[in-house]
């Protein structure tokens, strides 16, 4: 059983930045996918980036291409998620999520690719 805790939420002004962390604990297998996911009331969860936990690949949604960057400490056990140039539609309830996979391809940024989900981290840009 996999449990993930998030921080490093907060409230930002529009060109801020800040990072996530998504400690993991639990049987950690080798071959873990970990996402970052992000709701607003009334909307679905919508998958904002992915990574293997080998390293071989990260998936990233369009809207944050360029301003996030998702990336991993082996040693930690965590998932960090580098959010720069911050806009006000990125406020939202962050949640990170891993799946005992690879990474294989953009379904990745589908929440129902994952098993075990965080509790969320605010992330408010005003």
């Amino acid at each position: 059983h996999v449990q993930l805790v998030e921080s490093g939420g907060g409230l930002v002004q529009p060109g801020g930045s800040l990072r996530l962390s998504c400690a993991a604990s639990g049987v950690i297998g080798s071959s873990m996918c970990i996402g970052w996911f992000r709701q607003t009331p009334g909307k679905e969860r919508e998958g904002v980036a992915a990574i293997s936990t080998n390293g071989d690949s990260r998936y990233y949604a369009s809207f944050v291409t360029g301003r996030f960057t998702i990336s991993q400490d082996d040693v930690a056990n965590t998932v960090y998620l580098q959010m720069n140039d911050l806009k006000p539609d990125d406020t939202a309830m962050y949640y990170c999520a891993a799946e005992a996979a690879f990474c294989s391809s953009l379904l990745y940024l589908r929440a129902r690719a994952y098993t075990y989900w965080g509790q969320g981290t605010q992330v408010t840009v005003s």
